[in-house]
């Protein structure tokens, strides 16, 4: 069983020594607290280790966080501090009265759940991070990089061995999970029923206070089976035999729990034809393929959601690449009213990214024409690209690359 290189691991270190505390959120068995655990020893200096998992030490966290900082005084890593939100406040007197930097650092499961409670307690005084599991470069091994639409960044990448198509969805299937990745789980199927099961399941029990595990599991199902699609409530409920507004509120309780995430679509004053619906993602394409039992990467490669698994995988590792360099991804989609659509648009430095993703290994320069749809936008258009199974990084011309997605 070998440690995964996180990609951010220096952005830790970094923050460590300007920020008194920083919060990493993210899924469960993602790897925050191997990461931070890790680079606890290589600093040297003492950091303690306690989680809020234990209930004996939740109940002292929550019920006299004054003296739980007394006994565990920093530096130190306080694990899933969404279980005691009691102890932002103290947090933050012990921050004003000392200012060292470094002295928190802190994990949690819930995302959003857990900032309202930074934003009413530790404004300004904590740096927020969020990690997703693995992603595609911290698996091969590659360095850090963040992805953009730019010749200059791409070139250094292109000596990296090409992917085939069955090779890309054999990365699809097995998913992204550092437990599974590293060897220390061997049964995937196995893995994936515990984690449903001890892990979802049981933070979805708490943050909504009851759950019928049978309705919830048919409802994980039927997101699955829509990943790359457009939400649309009312299906999914039909399929889990539930409300829309119990729906709504998994769905909010799944992006919460940094399962999956939302791509909105993009729109302004004068692109008034566009729809106002999220698009739907997973941010483990191994969890979708076991969902919608997709039996082997062959499987999933032929079968029907073959274009939307390949799809969600691409859109994916972009969003990680934004998170793992410490960055707010400003990521959209396109779609109008005549069913027009580009698939992911990158909005920086008031320009627009637009990416189309293909499943072919040779594009047709045609498909650029759907880029030209947000020219009417107030911001500049920049440089787009073709995301597909080429085995080289080229171009249509200056304004259009072809990327390898095995290169993001």
């Amino acid at each position: 069983m070998d440690y995964i290189q996180r990609h951010m691991e220096q952005r830790i270190v970094e923050l460590s020594k300007t920020w008194p505390a920083i919060l990493l959120t993210g899924p469960r068995q993602s790897g925050k607290t191997t990461m931070l655990k890790k680079l606890a020893e290589e600093e040297n200096i003492g950091r303690e280790y306690i989680s809020l998992d234990d209930i004996t030490v939740r109940e002292l966290a929550k019920n006299d966080p004054k003296m739980f900082l007394q006994l565990h005084r920093p530096p130190v890593i306080i694990d899933e501090v969404q279980y005691a939100p009691e102890l932002f406040t103290y947090i933050k007197i012990h921050v004003d009265q000392y200012h060292n930097a470094g002295d928190f650092w802190l994990t949690g499961s819930q995302i959003f759940r857990l900032m309202k409670g930074v934003q009413e307690s530790l404004a300004g005084r904590v740096a927020l991070l969020h990690m997703s599991p693995l992603s595609q470069r911290e698996i091969s091994g590659l360095p850090s990089r963040r992805f953009a639409v730019d010749p200059d960044v791409l070139m250094p990448d292109r000596k990296i061995p090409p992917l085939a198509v069955d090779e890309m969805y054999e990365r699809i299937w097995n998913g992204c999970m550092p437990g599974l990745i590293s060897g220390s789980y061997s049964d995937r199927s196995m893995f994936y029923s515990s984690y449903l099961s001890t892990y979802i399941a049981r933070d979805v029990y708490d943050l909504s206070g009851s759950v019928d595990a049978l309705k919830f599991t048919r409802f994980i199902t039927a997101v699955a089976a829509r990943a790359s699609q457009i939400l649309n409530y009312k299906a999914i409920a039909d399929d889990a035999d539930i409300d829309q507004q119990t729906a709504k509120s998994w769905i909010e309780i799944l992006e919460t729990l940094g399962i999956i995430f939302l791509l909105h679509p993009y729109s302004n004053n004068v692109l008034k034809r566009t729809i106002k619906t999220p698009k739907l993602y997973f941010y483990d394409t191994g969890l979708v393929c076991y969902l919608t039992r997709w039996s082997s990467p062959d499987v999933a490669e032929h079968g029907a959601m073959s274009g939307a698994l390949l799809e969600n995988f691409t859109v994916s590792e972009i969003m990680k690449s934004f998170q793992n360099a410490g960055q707010e991804p400003y990521l959209n989609y396109y779609r109008d009213r005549d069913a027009r659509e580009i698939d992911v648009i990158i909005e920086e430095n008031g320009k627009l990214y637009p990416l189309e993703i293909k499943k072919t290994t040779n594009p047709d320069k045609r498909i650029t024409k759907t880029f030209g749809l947000i020219n009417k936008s107030p911001l500049t258009l920049g440089t787009s690209a073709v995301l597909c199974m080429s085995d080289s990084l080229s171009a249509f011309d200056s304004e259009n690359l072809i990327v390898p997605i095995w290169m993001i």
